[in-house]
């Protein structure tokens, strides 16, 4: 295991550091953390309060359409509480909130999305496969591995 991913598995795990971008992107000034994350607005399975998480964006193949990762895996507590509650709000840049759905994507989607990042992204890939390696707790490859992929659907 590199340091490096060492380095950032520990920084993901860092409730403050982690939370620190979310006062941006509700001062509507998420377009300075660049087009590769998002904000999603989600509801807590058991209080109902909004929740929120700053997400990487693997894809964005259609002007209505985001696809994020869960790097903890399904134990993470946005993946969980969005698979009780797929509506959700996207903030996407520095632009207002867009009301969406998130679906799960089953493993066949999940291979094609991880595959194509991996090719655009060779150098990251490296890099953010080994985080998922020690975040997940086991192997992560292009294909066939258990990392949650999470479709964002803006609503029309």
């Amino acid at each position: 295991m590199s340091v490096l991913a060492e380095t950032a598995s520990r920084l993901l795990r860092s409730r403050r550091l982690m939370r620190a971008p979310i006062w941006l992107y509700r001062a509507r000034l998420g377009g300075l953390l660049g087009g590769r994350l998002l904000m999603l607005e989600h509801t807590g399975r058991k209080t109902g309060a909004p929740r929120r998480v700053v997400l990487e964006v693997i894809d964005h193949p259609r002007t209505d359409s985001y696809i994020v990762a869960s790097g903890f895996g399904e134990r993470a507590q946005w993946f969980r509480n969005i698979t009780v509650d797929p509506r959700v709000r996207v903030y996407a840049g520095s632009g207002r909130p867009a009301s969406a759905t998130a679906r799960v994507l089953d493993q066949r989607e999940a291979d094609r999305v991880l595959g194509d990042y991996s090719q655009r992204h060779p150098r990251t890939w490296e890099q953010f496969s080994a985080v998922l390696e020690r975040t997940l707790g086991e192997p992560v490859t292009a294909t066939n591995t258990r990392l949650p992929m999470v479709e964002l659907r803006l609503d029309r």
